[in-house]
């Protein structure tokens, strides 16, 4: 049974903690900590204190400062489900042009392995596991096994660590792959009912080879019979959310008062989304309150450079009020 707590849910993220190498302007900046795990438990903590945050990993020392923690630790999130190899870490070049950027895979920690999860997560479960790889370190086998150990849990999915294409010389892309959207099927298929799954325009469109009707990109959704929730991210046009049965969601973005760095935006979104909808009657005027939520926290991650854009619960009910969108 899940350990359900209406005042304080708890939830674990997994995925590789990144070292980030970001150049801007042909300028390179001193490494910083990366990855959706950084971004989704670090906003959801300064966001509320009435949360239990876990996180799953698998760190190498080899390229890791450990001192990149300096910014997660005291905040009270569970580390211990870290696991430390003498490897390289996940080590990632973000190269920034005109709102673009190239990104360049140069180190990969190894692979999640379900038997790595402390037992104590595994006695008590979460309220909600969110998976977010960044390369393809979450396998179809990992996802089954956290299904068969996890059953009556809510399972998010961002579809970004799971659709890239990675080349031979590192460099990401988001190319149709036969083998990559078949495996993105069967977990779609096997977790049903309780799968949360966000993803960006160009990933959404990837998954269901369709580039240009963003409603058809949803409806793809239709195939697979379950009531799941679909969130397609769409930058500065809010937004999509598809639900069997229903009609679509559209949520405006929320007008930042600048836009400094936009990296772990959909991150953040994804985290207070699940956060507000543990609380919720899981009705669609709820979700619609809960994506609003989501969308304004996010605003916020853009003003300020990496992880300092998080912003505390106060705050963001405040943008929501004011309904300053992006036209």
């Amino acid at each position: 049974m899940s350990n359900q707590n209406k005042n304080y849910p708890s939830l674990l993220f997994a995925g590789h903690f990144a070292v980030d190498n970001v150049i801007r302007f042909k300028r390179l900046c001193k490494p910083t900590l990366g990855g959706s795990v950084s971004y989704c438990s670090l906003a959801l903590r300064t966001y509320t204190q009435y949360a239990k945050i876990s996180i799953v990993s698998h760190v190498g020392n080899l390229n890791f400062d450990k001192s990149l923690f300096n910014i997660i630790k005291g905040r009270n999130i569970n580390l211990q489900g870290i696991k430390y190899s003498d490897v390289k870490n996940t080590n990632f070049v973000l190269d920034y042009f005109d709102h673009e950027r190239i990104l360049t895979l140069k180190a990969k920690s190894p692979p999640l392995v379900f038997r790595d999860i402390p037992q104590e997560y595994i006695d008590n479960p979460p309220d909600a596991i969110v998976l977010v790889p960044l390369c393809n370190e979450i396998s179809y086998e990992y996802v089954s096994q956290i299904f068969k150990h996890f059953p009556n849990i809510y399972i998010g999915i961002d579809l970004q660590g799971f659709s890239r294409k990675i080349d031979e010389n590192g460099v990401v892309s988001y190319i149709y792959e036969e083998k990559i959207i078949s495996n993105l099927v069967k977990i779609i298929e096997l977790i049903g009912d309780r799968l949360i799954l966000k993803g960006s325009e160009e990933e959404m469109k990837l998954l269901a080879n369709e580039y240009k009707d963003l409603h058809k990109v949803m409806n793809f959704f239709e195939k697979f019979g379950t009531n799941g929730i679909f969130i397609m991210t769409l930058g500065e046009n809010g937004s999509l959310i598809y639900q069997k049965g229903k009609k679509f969601l559209k949520i405006p973005a929320f007008k930042p008062k600048k836009v400094t760095d936009e990296t772990g935006a959909g991150d953040v979104y994804f985290s207070i989304f699940l956060y507000e909808f543990l609380h919720t009657d899981k009705s669609w005027s709820a979700i619609e309150k809960t994506a609003n939520l989501a969308a304004a926290a996010a605003s916020f991650l853009l003003e300020k450079k990496g992880l300092y854009g998080c912003v505390v619960k106060k705050k963001v009910l405040k943008r929501v009020a004011k309904k300053d969108y992006i036209k």
